[in-house]
């Protein structure tokens, strides 16, 4: 395929799942912009079809293996002319029984193995004892090329990468994989252990970033909290934010994913006193009945959980807390729910995400004898989310008349009439936006302006004369 590859192609990518996955597929089309590949948003125009699956829970698996076989329909339509390439968490797992069920599919790259997809479309000249490197276009027949091998490829920011989302912001990923070993959750065998990248490296990406008009840095891991540990070197989150927050043109260094144990008093005290950290955490707790947190080996009790939240909501001004738990889990009773729900309710959470426990095979938790009938966590599922919504719509009308920095994005998603964009407790694709709908600022502009109204998720507000801020400082 190298010659085809030097001459370019057409590529339609799919990404699927998580902010850590998005970084994954930039990797890759990293990769492809490296090979002159063009990114087309219509499979019939391409050559090559990708989609990079997530395989976390159920609905994202079905959503994964739907995508394949509809771009599998489009390489059959083309008489086999394209050529498809399945990636990701859904590869890594189940590589051999999609090559059987699906075998239109020509290879297959693991979680490890992503990044090489440059190597299937412009094999390098192997040494004189070394193999050939596989081709993309073997010969009918022969089956899938399967690079599936151990997981645990970070990038650095020399890696070749296409940044997808807006100039305005970006996702770092800090680390890969994760050493929790929590009952319910696949991740550590689809990504392996946790592996940090150095800080040096992670500063001179967003240096990078800031210098094409960054505004917003998202860091991103399966684990923020334990970055570094694995370096041994005394590398650790507090030191890599205050290097981040020193860089000139960033505005907010937002955290998303961090696990509750090791949340250290200097972790807190840099959220509380750099300006440029966002006073935003993202920290899935998962429950709160000790019995649960035990069968979910978390790590962490309920009485470590109140105290680490009182002392944030403490110490912290205008914390944005975002959370997420998981109901009807193996063993889970009404007793336990109640509890739960309670806690929300006393909490008072900014952002709460509630998910249904899907049974990963492979997991202590899929192995339980007491598992929880369909329709009893569907209906925690609704009465905790009610008691949320609740909480949710008394946070969002205390906003009204608060003065905020908004980060300008542009013209609102709903209609041409109005500009959107978000202010520091809202997360980009999780949380809701703040619409604008009186004055003008370029996307990419952070302006000071006033809360005027406030929904259920989202905001209202309005443009401040002569507010644009300066970042460079």
């Amino acid at each position: 395929m190298a010659d085809v590859a030097k001459q370019g192609g057409k590529v339609f990518f799919v990404s699927l799942g998580c902010p850590k996955n998005r970084v994954d597929s930039e990797i890759m089309l990293g990769q492809l912009n490296a090979r002159d590949y063009t990114l087309v948003d219509d499979p019939e125009a391409a050559d090559l079809l990708v989609v990079n699956t997530c395989s976390f829970v159920e609905d994202a698996r079905e959503e994964s293996v739907d995508t394949i076989l509809e771009l599998a329909r489009a390489k059959t339509d083309s008489g086999d002319k394209k050529k498809l390439v399945v990636a990701g968490c859904l590869a890594q797992r189940y590589s051999e029984d999609l090559a059987k069920e699906i075998p239109e599919v020509d290879a297959f790259l693991g979680t490890g193995d992503h990044w090489r997809i440059g190597e299937l479309l412009d094999p390098t000249p192997p040494a004189a004892d070394a193999p050939a490197s596989p081709n993309l276009l073997a010969p009918a027949g022969a089956g899938p090329i399967t690079k599936v091998g151990r997981p645990g490829y970070n990038y650095d920011s020399y890696s070749p990468r296409v940044v997808t989302t807006p100039d305005w912001m970006a996702y770092v990923k800090i680390a890969e994989g994760c050493s929790q070993r929590c009952s319910f959750c696949i991740i550590p065998r689809l990504r392996g252990g946790a592996k940090s990248r150095p800080i040096d490296d992670i500063v001179r990406e967003v240096e990078e970033l800031a210098a094409r008009g960054t505004k917003e840095i998202n860091l991103i891991a399966q684990d923020l909290t334990h970055y570094g540990d694995d370096l041994k070197d005394g590398t650790q989150l507090a030191p890599l934010l205050r290097r981040l927050a020193k860089v000139d043109g960033i505005h907010w260094v937002r955290l998303l994913y961090c696990y509750p144990h090791n949340f250290t008093d200097e972790l807190i005290d840099v959220i509380a006193t750099e300006p440029k950290i966002a006073k935003y955490v993202d920290m899935p707790l998962q429950h709160i009945s000790d019995r649960m947190l035990e069968i979910m080996r978390r790590r962490f009790s309920e009485a470590d959980t109140r105290e680490l939240v009182k002392k944030m909501r403490e110490r912290i001004p205008d914390l944005v807390f975002r959370t997420t738990f998981i109901v009807g889990h193996p063993g889970e009773t009404e007793e336990d729910f109640t509890k739960l729900v309670e806690f929300v309710r006393e909490s008072r959470f900014e952002r709460v995400g509630v998910f249904k426990y899907s049974r990963e095979d492979g997991t202590q938790a899929a192995r339980r004898d007491d598992h929880v009938m369909g329709l009893v966590k569907e209906d925690r599922y609704h009465r905790l989310m009610t008691v949320q919504q609740g909480i949710s719509n008394e946070i969002q009308a205390a906003m009204i008349g608060r003065e905020v920095d908004l980060l300008v994005e542009g013209v609102s998603d709903e209609t041409d009439l109005l500009l959107q964009g978000r202010i520091w407790g809202q997360a980009p694709d999780i949380d809701g936006v703040t619409y604008i709908n009186e004055g003008f600022a370029e996307a990419g502009q952070v302006v000071r302006a006033e809360i005027v109204d406030a929904g259920d998720y989202d905001l209202v507000a309005r443009i401040l004369d002569g507010t644009e801020r300066d970042d460079d400082a």
